[in-house]
């Protein structure tokens, strides 16, 4: 099984295009914000923008909620495609999505940028940002189990095959989910320390939390994730390396789950040791 991924920003035209990107790089499946799609059919997965929140939204689309993993490997696995087209905002989350789900590593990124112009990602993220609307490329029928009550409009897609000939690639649904009627969520930094803090603060070979810094990586003003530091006192005794190693997946797993952040690095200072008298 191959893996390939198309990566992109939030809103420039991912998922308008993945149909004839899966075309031409002959991907029999794909996955895209949380739902395995195969030839017009959503096999397995609940999609992304079906959830009632932002947040909920990024952990269905990065296969974090209990047993949606789990669906979309068995259905992979009954499947067996061989080729497989992830979607992802960055080369972080379909990396992410493809160690997830136990997919073999990504042997080629596609990037947005090359396959559409400025103005066509302006435009994407205009309609995005400014109207809510999103698309899925499934066809209408298939959508309206998961998104009743929604804004659903179909759209077809074709390719050129010859100067006189067009063939029909597949159909893609307009959809307006619940959360892009909530406006914007923003998680303050103060509360990604408080869970930093609070994940030290349990751990006994901890006697003392110094200063924690929040980092926030962005490309062309796009959040790529944030990276983590914050500065400790140990206590004596126990073996440093194996500790920090535990204590920096804690800390990424659980900014990850209960915020939707990607978390890009923790860095653990250990400023001093306390020895107890």
């Amino acid at each position: 099984m191959d893996v390939i991924a198309l990566v992109g920003p939030s809103g420039t035209g991912k998922s308008h295009r993945a149909l004839i990107v899966a075309h031409k790089y002959d991907a029999d499946v794909i996955i895209d914000d949380g739902i395995l799609i195969k030839e017009g059919k959503i096999l397995a997965g609940r999609s992304a923008k079906h959830e009632k929140s932002r947040i909920m939204a990024v952990r269905r689309a990065i296969f974090i909620l209990p047993g949606h993993a789990a669906e979309v490997r068995a259905a992979l696995e009954q499947a067996a495609p061989r080729r497989v087209l992830i979607i992802g905002t960055s080369e972080n989350m379909a990396h992410k999505i493809a160690k997830i789900l136990k997919l073999p590593p990504i042997e080629r990124i596609i990037r947005i940028e090359d396959i559409a112009t400025k103005a066509e990602m302006e435009k994407a993220a205009f309609y995005r940002l400014k109207e809510g609307k999103h698309i899925i490329p499934v066809p209408t029928i298939e959508l309206k189990p998961h998104f009743s009550g929604y804004l659903i409009d179909p759209i077809q897609s074709f390719f050129r095959k010859s100067p006189r000939r067009r063939r029909r690639l597949g159909e893609k649904s307009i959809v307006r989910p619940v959360f892009s009627y909530y406006g914007k969520l923003i998680i303050d930094d103060s509360a990604v320390k408080a869970i930093v803090e609070r994940l030290m603060g349990d751990r006994e070979f901890v006697s003392k939390v110094g200063r924690i810094r929040i980092r926030h990586l962005t490309d062309g003003g796009e959040d790529r994730g944030i990276e983590v530091s914050c500065e400790v006192v140990l206590r004596y005794g126990k073996h440093i390396p194996t500790l920090i190693q535990q204590t920096q997946a804690k800390i990424k797993e659980a900014i990850e789950y209960m915020t939707g952040m990607v978390v890009h690095e923790v860095n653990i200072m250990v400023k001093t040791l306390y020895v107890n008298a």
